[in-house]
């Protein structure tokens, strides 16, 4: 779009009692605010700014998000969309405010009023004010084309104000300055490790990220702060701020540093404004190792009060702590046991998940009643679960019990209701439990981007992908650079049966980790359901995993090259996997293109009888669609709760 939105006002009122305000960025109806998010809310200012005029959906990606943002644009557009109708109480297939255009964009069509100018002229530049807009519409509605004749004049004259009044822009993205009403973000960047002594990078990984926790714990709804995955991205790097700025789509950025001897830490952190990198706050902290945990406090309200006098109409005050924001230990020998085994969980690897377990039963061991460590085992023994580490059977009544210990200690803790869920789902095919604890994950701390990113995934094996595609965009919003969210976002679009934007997706999170394997998977699968078989296989032995011939086996089944198949087949079944229930989730895929699919069958049986989580994706999985009329895949469905 050449020119810039046709503001004639700040404030709009259309269908006589609806107001929207630009100023205070709200929506008024009959007395009431009505409840809308930051992005429909700027896609409803932009469509009533350009109202008579189509409005392409690349233009709207390019005024509220900017060019070459990472984002899903084409959900967000959808669900926000559906946003602003719900507010508006309007019909798609009878609108009268936004009208779709099929195949190109939307036109916001109901006659508008603006409230800011005097009748006639505007004193600022000659333009119609609003009664004068209203007569002019009036005036020139009576051949059913005048009304639209006015809006292009209004336009040209618009066009020639522009140029005088360019310095007035509205421009609503994600780089959003704090100065303006939407939450202001921050992303707290790696602390760092002046110890000297690389064995003690848990320590400063383990503060940044305690930091993120509590910051992100006191005021929510008016501070946003990035997760720790993408920050960690910083880490060791000469990135500039205003890169940082961009690529987060924050203002503020947290600087910090942390030297522990001799049973003191020397903690110097500072708040910097990304704008015109302006030093709001500085401090330095020198005390015990034992006060570390009361520092953390005072550290998080003092930067939480730094950013809030920069808002306007606000001042420095007390932050409030939210119930369960973060559980604590007295025992800093318990909490130090914590942060290693975070610290390894972090590296989400077998071995990691091996040493996280160790220091997580070793912080309880010294402190029992300590809640979080708890939960961090939970945590542990969940994912390795799930991601075959270790036998389901086994691993995942211990993850139930931790998890169900650290709720009991303290029932405010979102990662416990998290993993709690994630049990639910995976484990007991309990879908009514497993949303319960995700949405009380996400109540205790709307900025958990983990609690986001798993009930997304539920609510795609549930088939319900608009909610999926929503939660996933909250988990990407808070942690931009985490490779996993970002691939499990590429899992729900291949879910959705979009396999060019899956494949799309997955190439974005190879261009930052040429080595995630996650991603590699979701390509060749997306090649397989378009019948890109020669290119499914050159992914699959792209990576060379222990799951090759089982998918090998399938691709050449799909292909129908029998005799291929039947090869790969028998060295899927000399090969090795690194546990049984690898190993029943591979034979899943090798045996789903056998004529009759008896044997596969048989196998998804032995998988539901095993409890593995490879049979929550029965609904949504594409691979199963050609089962889908079999009646004993319909009756496993109905078991799991997943089908009629």
């Amino acid at each position: 779009m050449a020119s810039e939105p046709v503001r004639l006002s700040q404030r709009y009122r259309f269908s006589g009692d609806f107001e929207l305000d630009a100023e205070s960025y709200t929506l008024r109806h009959a007395g009431r605010v009505l409840k809308l998010e930051r992005i429909p809310m700027e896609i409803l200012l932009f469509l009533a700014d350009q109202r008579g005029r189509l409005v392409t959906r690349e233009q709207i990606v390019e005024k509220i998000w900017g060019q070459g943002v990472f984002l899903d644009t084409d959900n967000g557009i959808n669900g926000a969309i559906r946003k602003i109708r719900q507010a508006l109480k309007d019909d798609p297939e009878a609108p009268r405010f936004i009208e779709t255009v099929s195949g190109k964009g939307y036109r916001f069509i109901a006659p508008v009023e603006t409230g800011a100018e005097p009748e006639g002229e505007s004193a600022e530049d000659g333009r119609p004010g609003a009664a004068g807009e209203a007569r002019l519409a009036a005036e020139t509605a009576s051949d059913g084309t005048g009304y639209r004749r006015w809006l292009v004049l209004a336009g040209v004259v618009t066009i020639a104000i522009g140029m005088l009044a360019a310095g007035i822009r509205w421009s609503r993205t994600r780089a959003r300055l704090g100065a303006e009403t939407a939450r202001p973000m921050l992303a707290i960047l790696p602390f760092t490790n002046l110890t000297g002594d690389a064995a003690q990078e848990y320590f400063s990984d383990g503060l940044t990220e305690e930091m993120i926790s509590q910051l992100g714990s006191l005021d929510p709804q008016h501070l946003g702060v990035i997760g720790r995955t993408s920050v960690m991205h910083y880490k060791n790097t000469q990135t500039t701020l205003s890169q940082i700025g961009h690529e987060l789509g924050v203002q503020y950025v947290l600087e910090g540093s942390v030297r522990r001897d001799a049973g003191r830490v020397r903690i110097a952190a500072q708040l910097i404004q990304v704008s015109d990198q302006s030093h709001l706050w500085s401090h330095q902290y020198d005390r015990q190792l034992t006060d570390l945990l009361a520092v953390q406090s005072e550290i998080a309200e003092a930067i939480a009060n730094g950013i809030k006098a920069t808002l306007p109409g606000q001042g420095s005050s007390r932050a409030a702590r939210r119930e369960g924001a973060y559980a604590t230990t007295t025992s800093y020998e318990a909490y130090d046991l914590y942060l290693q085994g975070r610290y390894f969980w972090n590296k989400r690897t077998g071995e990691g998940f091996q040493q996280a377990a160790v220091y997580f039963q070793r912080a309880i061991e010294t402190d029992p009643n300590y809640a979080r460590a708890y939960a961090g085992l939970a945590d542990t023994y969940g994912l390795m679960s799930t991601w075959y580490v270790v036998p389901q059977n086994e691993f995942m009544p211990k993850a139930r019990a931790a998890a169900e210990r650290a709720v009991e200690i303290d029932q405010g803790l979102p990662e416990a209701h998290a993993s709690l869920g994630l049990i639910a789902e995976n484990y007991d095919y309990d879908w009514a439990r497993a949303e319960k604890e995700f949405r009380r994950a996400i109540e205790l701390n709307p900025q958990y981007a983990t609690a986001h990113q798993w009930y997304a995934e539920f609510l795609a094996w549930q088939g319900r992908f608009e909610e999926a595609f929503a939660e996933s965009e909250q988990a990407r919003q808070l942690d931009p650079m985490s490779l996993i969210i970002a691939t499990d976002h590429a899992a729900l679009l291949y879910y959705s049966r979009q396999y060019d934007r899956a494949i799309a997706q997955c190439r974005a999170v190879l261009d930052m980790d040429p080595s995630f394997e996650g991603a590699g998977t979701f390509i060749a699968r997306s090649y397989e359901q378009e019948g890109k078989y020669a290119e499914a296989l050159a992914e699959i032995d792209h990576w060379r995993r222990h799951w090759t011939w089982a998918e090998r086996t399938y691709v050449y089944s799909r292909w129908g090259r029998t005799e291929e198949a039947r090869q790969s087949l028998a060295k899927f079944e000399k090969s090795t996997s690194p546990t049984s229930a690898s190993r029943t989730a591979a034979s899943l895929l090798a045996y789903l293109g056998i004529e009759g699919h008896d044997q596969f069958i048989a196998r998804l049986e032995r998988a539901y009888t095993e409890h593995s989580n490879a049979v929550v994706v029965l609904k949504a999985e594409p691979m199963y669609d050609p089962l889908r009329g079999d009646p004993r895949f319909k009756e496993l469905l109905h078991r799991l709760a997943l089908g009629p």
